[in-house]
């Protein structure tokens, strides 16, 4: 079953750092002239971000998006990259830090699809806050994040538990996105962290709250709409039924010579309950 919701932003991040590659500079040395296509020797490198891991099943666990599984098919990139790749902004911090803003970090010059992940490539821009920004790029610092909309998405709403997803919760393919920028990040929603993934939109969503509080609305209310669409459930709700169970849950009265309900009788109940 294929449900998208238009206009709905989504941050996710991916395995690996953003690398970035020396350029490679004249032999000043030698008595022969450089070749006319030798780059600068001030030039401060190729910027690549592989933002994106394919059929890699990984966690959502949010407040503003629910809770469910999610991964992202080979292809997904294909159209977009194709449209506007060279257009795709490479930005820090999904251009909200307080420093550099949205000024773009490169300008793509390669990008496509690796058998295993989605490409911006593109050589820095010589500005002063690239060369803040380099040496930690330099020692990998940082993460990669990308922001995107789902134009195309496949549900599997009660998939059997799996080595994968043990829970047994929603499944999301992502089949077809809309790339709107990609770059390093501070802090990346990586999929690979073994605590699981930390929302983009949670973070997102609080620096628009003081910025642009009618981006913010929109965005709240977006959101709640594909939760209702989806029939996805956040931490907080969940937390509220499992609260709301443990005030509902009658212990009985023991009858002379037998013991209470058990401790892992009374977890199994509550955990039934919560589902």
């Amino acid at each position: 079953m294929t449900r998208s919701l238009r206009g709905l932003y989504a941050i996710r991040g991916g395995f690996a750092s953003p690398s970035l590659a020396e350029r490679v500079k004249p032999d000043v040395s030698r008595e022969t002239e450089p070749e006319q296509d030798a780059a600068p020797a001030d030039e401060l490198g190729t910027l690549r971000v592989d933002f994106s891991v394919f059929d890699v099943w990984y966690r959502i666990s949010s407040a503003w998006e629910g809770i469910f599984m999610e991964r992202v098919s080979p292809g997904a990139f294909k159209k977009t990259l194709a449209e506007r790749g060279g257009q795709t902004k490479i930005l820090f911090n999904h251009g909200q830090d307080l420093t550099i803003g949205d000024k773009p970090l490169a300008v793509a010059s390669d990008f496509g699809e690796t058998k295993n992940s989605a490409f911006l490539e593109g050589a820095l821009l010589d500005t002063s806050y690239n060369r803040d920004l380099a040496p930690g790029l330099r020692v990998g610092a940082y993460g990669a994040s990308f922001m995107f909309e789902a134009l195309g998405e496949n549900w599997d709403y009660e998939p059997e538990a799996s080595a994968s997803n043990p829970e047994g919760l929603p499944e999301r393919t992502i089949t077809e996105v809309r790339l709107m920028e990609a770059g390093p990040v501070t802090w990346p929603a990586n999929p690979a962290a073994t605590a699981g993934l930390r929302s983009g939109a949670s973070w997102f969503g609080e620096e628009l709250r003081s910025r642009e509080p009618d981006r913010y609305d929109d965005l709240v209310r977006t959101y709640a709409a594909f939760r209702a669409l989806n029939g996805l459930s956040t931490p907080i709700e969940i937390e509220a039924v499992r609260q709301q169970a443990l005030k509902d849950v009658v212990q009985p009265t023991p009858e002379p010579g037998r013991h209470s309900m058990s401790k892992g009788e009374r977890n199994r109940r509550l955990f039934m309950l919560t589902r």
